[in-house]
């Protein structure tokens, strides 16, 4: 494997080499590396700042409904005209001063409601998690395919020029009446392809240099220079691949703590079946012009009631069935958990065995290259000792080109594998840290 990673790192220096123009206007600004690029675009993602945003608002949500549970005081008042006895305005009797205080003590439906947003609080800080290893991905595969497109570009230009000189050649084979026109047509469309294949190519490196720039924030300049470092290694015995992937993928992670939250609003709901107890206290400063003392035996200016506020439920439907459809709730979750879990096991599998088959045709590719660069320097003898022709050196350049075109296509076949690979066991984070 470093025999092929060293073979490749050779390569693209030399494919480098080929293109002296454009690699000297790449050493005019330092190169941006493809760490510096996924830490930038982990930094600057709109999709991973509202996913921390939609985590503090789920905490909010959560002080929201534990609210009821700590000490609660409002003041206002209720100035109000009575004639005969003073009625109650709005619940509250007729006063110049109110100060209440209220505190849930005992209430087992609250305390699931909270206990269960708790839950799916924690499971949007997995999302956060999530979130970034998905940013990395992005970043890491649009960066590493600019790099591979770039060199694709500098091997097809140069199999353009090799095969214009076949064109030209054919051409002077073809006037001397040595070659039919067939053949100068077919060697014309040979060079038409590669010239096809270099105006998408073109295309292609602007929209990833596009899709680099909105997911740093840098500017397109500076994708004009990039390193040619190889994703970095995991290093993680094949075994454990799959307890990995098991123990640290997100959605399972969010699934469990779906549970929990279900298992929460399932507590919750049959303590619907239970009394509610509140603490409650009410401070009031009425007025004698509101006639309590016409219709009381003794009128106090200022009253103080502090006491228990307890609720039992006799008949409730809706508690039963808020209790069936929790049971339900929580049976969903619990399949769905055991679904995703088979899930993520043969996912593992599969990206594990599609590394090693990336890895074996990367070794494949590297010696073919390797075979027409060695039969391409066989030719050359050969055409310097008069015993082949032009057509036949220019046709092997041609050859060792679409090989070198077809290693870059696989080295980044296997890296996009091995990000998937990182992505499903959880090691994202640990080789871009």
């Amino acid at each position: 494997m470093n025999q092929t990673r060293n073979f490749f790192r050779a390569g693209f220096l030399a494919a480098a080499l080929l293109g002296g123009a454009a690699l000297a206007r790449a050493q005019s600004s330092p190169q941006l590396t493809l760490m510096q690029a996924v830490s930038q675009a982990v930094e600057h993602s709109r999709d991973l700042a509202l996913a921390r945003m939609q985590y503090v608002a789920a905490k909010d949500q959560a002080r929201v409904l534990r609210s009821p549970f700590l000490p609660s005081v409002d003041t206002g008042s209720a100035p109000a005209y009575s004639s005969g006895f003073p009625q109650a305005l709005s619940g509250e009797p007729p006063s110049l001063f109110s100060l209440t205080y209220s505190q849930a003590l005992f209430d087992e439906q609250l305390r699931g409601q909270y206990r269960a947003q708790q839950e799916r609080a924690k499971s949007l800080e997995v999302e956060i998690t999530r979130m970034r290893d998905a940013v990395i991905v992005r970043a890491a595969t649009s960066y590493l395919e600019l790099v591979k497109a770039r060199h694709s570009l500098e091997l097809l230009r140069n199999e353009s020029e090799s095969a214009g000189r076949i064109v030209e050649y054919m051409r002077e084979r073809s006037a001397s009446g040595m070659e039919f026109p067939i053949e100068v047509t077919r060697s014309e469309l040979t060079r038409a392809r590669i010239d096809q294949h270099i105006a998408k190519l073109r295309g292609r490196i602007q929209i990833l240099t596009d899709e680099l720039h909105n997911l740093t924030g840098l500017p397109a300049e500076r994708f004009d220079a990039l390193s040619t470092d190889s994703l970095p290694e995991m290093a993680e015995p094949e075994g454990d691949r799959i307890q990995n992937a098991i123990a640290n993928s997100p959605i399972l992670k969010e699934m469990q703590f779906e549970r929990s939250a279900r298992q929460a609003t399932l507590k919750g709901a049959r303590g619907g079946y239970w009394p509610s107890v509140d603490v409650v206290g009410q401070y009031n400063v009425f007025a004698q012009f509101n006639n309590y003392d016409l219709f009381y035996k003794t009128f106090q200016r200022n009253n103080v009631g502090v006491g228990f506020l307890i609720k039992i439920p006799l008949f409730s439907p809706k508690t039963s069935a808020n209790v069936a459809l929790a049971k339900t709730q929580l049976s969903a979750a619990d399949l769905n958990f055991t679904k995703l879990r088979d899930d993520a096991e043969i996912a593992a599998k599969q990206n594990s065995i599609d590394v090693t088959d990336q890895n074996a045709a990367l070794e494949v590719s590297r010696l073919e290259l390797k075979l027409a660069q060695e039969n391409l320097a066989l030719l050359q003898t050969r055409f310097d000792q008069g015993q082949s022709t032009l057509k036949d050196l220019e046709q092997a350049r041609l050859d060792e080109g679409e090989k070198w075109l077809a290693f870059l296509d696989t080295d980044f076949a296997r890296q996009q594998a091995e990000l998937a690979l990182m992505q499903i066991t959880g090691k994202l984070s640990e080789v871009f840290k």
